[in-house]
């Protein structure tokens, strides 16, 4: 396999960064918004004087250290510091609950921890005993009271040392070692740790020559955590490879302080779930449309749609900074209505497909040719796709995948490794869907999800609830089947129905009835959009937001019956 990257010794880490120090020196690599960025010498220098105080710490080859926090320059530092010795990385999710991240340093037979002020906490609750120390991020010094004893008194503090007397020569790093484990957050329940080797996660960042050219004077502007594994290839590998700089937002991203960090910090890539560019749509742009008669019925028709999509989403770039290239969305399927306007407004997004399991991207649209609505693109350069188990009809089948960043397989768990991966080196999605003349893949939905019909029919109800979120009064929705029949449950937006609402006095038990009825209407305009073996027989609301994994997928296992 070639990749156009000239200086790259071998496919590890370590050279990865060596080859970005020495290429880009001087070029502005990770900061926060608004703050004078470090450059990819200086962060270069600060991995190697981590890396030698994690030495002195006792750190060697494949020992397991976890990394804990929200995003910023200091976690992309604490991660190359590890990775560099030899030593692997467990970074884990801001939003994994204390008692999973207890769990994970169990499993993972953490040796040391690296954790933000924010979440310190969740390590003080630990018995930490197993741990040999624990570092505060933000200075990267050592944490005293939450360290082994026996490493209180070895090192009251971290080592200050010179970093030009860091020496690696006793380290030898191979292409297939181990780099990082991942635990998943998944939609059925179960966390697996998920073995990447370097190889791995360097050749998924380099394959993406094949989608989208990216120069040294890009502006990432990170909003998805890096512990996982999209945003730490693509948000964090392939702008280090480019030489392009990679800026963090400090406060909680709230819509407030995502506007003011777009007007800062004028990205040209964002990475995103589809789930943002969805409120973002329904919320500024289609509530925009509704608010009048005129533009509410003109956007019902195609010739007068398509110019609406065209001046909105010209001015969503404006919101987004203005110098917007590439809106990357992964993570899960986005909605047709999304991607329609996205599509008809020429605004320029790049869907992607992938999971954690293959580092993670497996296919993508290049920006040489045109995207397909629904559709993720071919797949990406070095990557084999294979659909199996076909159907006579439709052409779905099981999607298996090939490629140098498939997963070495599940940490101390052979068996789940051996569902998924076989010895060939193919390894099974869980995912359906079905590649078209063109060499498009196109997702159908997962194979755990899809809903047998009365005849045989496959039921996807991926594609029906998003069909159910279309609707202006819906936030969230989840389609089940119970006692044979299938049902929805509905999260609405309160909000707008109290502004739907405003000014009538009300009793509570009106309030339902109105709901209810709502629901009803809801459920008839939805069975008229879809085949009659997909049709619901009922609309539940669901109070409460649907609990989410941390890329905002509804955890369906908490709502199965």
């Amino acid at each position: 396999m070639h990749y156009p990257y000239e200086n790259i010794k071998d496919f590890t880490l370590r050279s990865f960064l060596q080859r970005s120090a020495s290429v880009y020196p001087q070029r502005p690599f990770v900061s926060y918004v608004g703050n004078t960025p470090i450059t990819y010498d200086e962060f270069y220098k600060n991995v190697l004087h981590t890396s030698n105080q994690l030495k002195e710490l006792g750190i060697k080859k494949d020992d397991k250290v976890l990394l804990l926090s929200e995003n910023m320059p200091n976690w992309s530092i604490a991660y190359f510091s590890i990775v560099y010795i030899g030593a692997v990385v467990v970074p884990v999710l801001p939003d994994f609950h204390p008692s999973d991240v207890h769990h994970i340093i169990r499993h993972a037979e953490v040796n040391g921890v690296f954790v933000s002020e924010k979440h310190q906490q969740t390590i003080e609750e630990f018995e930490h005993k197993e741990i040999d120390f624990v570092i505060n991020l933000e200075s990267l010094s050592i944490i005293d009271e939450l360290s082994n004893e026996k490493y209180i008194q070895k090192h009251k503090k971290l080592a200050q040392k010179n970093p030009d007397n860091f020496t690696d020569e006793n380290i030898f790093i191979d292409d297939n070692d181990l780099a990082c484990i991942i635990y998943t957050s998944g939609t059925t329940g179960h966390s697996k740790g998920v073995m990447l080797t370097h190889k791995n996660l360097t050749t998924n960042a380099m394959s993406t020559h094949s989608i989208i050219d990216i120069t040294p004077n890009d502006i990432f502007l990170s909003i998805l955590p890096l512990s996982h594994v999209f945003e730490g290839t693509v948000g964090m590998l392939v702008p280090m490879l480019h030489g392009s700089s990679v800026q963090y937002i400090k406060k909680t991203p709230t819509p407030s302080v995502l506007l003011k960090a777009f007007e800062v910090a004028k990205p040209t890539f964002i990475l995103s779930v589809p789930l943002v560019i969805e409120k973002i749509y329904k919320n500024k742009v289609l509530s925009k449309f509704n608010s009048s008669l005129v533009t509410k019925n003109l956007y019902k028709v195609p010739y007068f749609r398509k110019k609406l999509n065209k001046i909105a989403a010209k001015k969503l770039v404006k919101t987004f900074g203005g110098r917007l290239r590439f809106f990357a969305i992964g993570g899960a399927g986005v909605p047709g209505y999304v991607e329609q306007f996205l599509h008809e407004g020429d605004f320029p997004y790049i869907v992607g497909y992938g999971l954690t399991e293959t580092s993670p991207l497996l296919c993508a649209t290049p920006s040489t040719m045109k995207t397909k609505i629904k559709s993720t693109g071919p797949s990406m350069y070095g990557v084999e796709i294979d659909i199996r188990n076909k159907h006579n009809i439709t052409g779905e089948g099981e999607i298996f995948a090939r490629s140098p960043s498939v997963m070495i397989g599940y940490y101390k768990d052979k068996e789940k490794t051996k569902e998924v991966l076989d010895a060939d080196g193919w390894f099974h999605t869980g995912d359906l869907g079905y590649i078209d003349d063109e060499g498009y893949l196109f997702i159908s939905g997962r194979s755990k999800n899809m809903i047998l019909g009365p005849s045989g029919e496959n039921i996807y109800p991926e594609q029906i609830e998003s069909i159910i979120n279309e609707h202006e009064l819906v936030l969230d929705s989840l389609m089940l089947e119970q006692n044979g029949k299938l049902i929805a449950k509905i999260h609405l937006d309160y909000e707008k129905i109290d502004e739907l609402y405003h000014g009538e006095s009300k009793s509570s038990d009106e309030v339902l009835e109105n709901i209810n009825i709502l629901l009803e209407e809801m459920r008839q305009e939805v069975n008229s959009k879809v085949s009659s073996f997909s049709r619901m027989v009922k609309f539940e609301e669901q109070r409460e937001p649907f609990i989410k994994t941390p890329t905002k997928k509804i955890k369906r296992y908490l709502y199965q019956n």
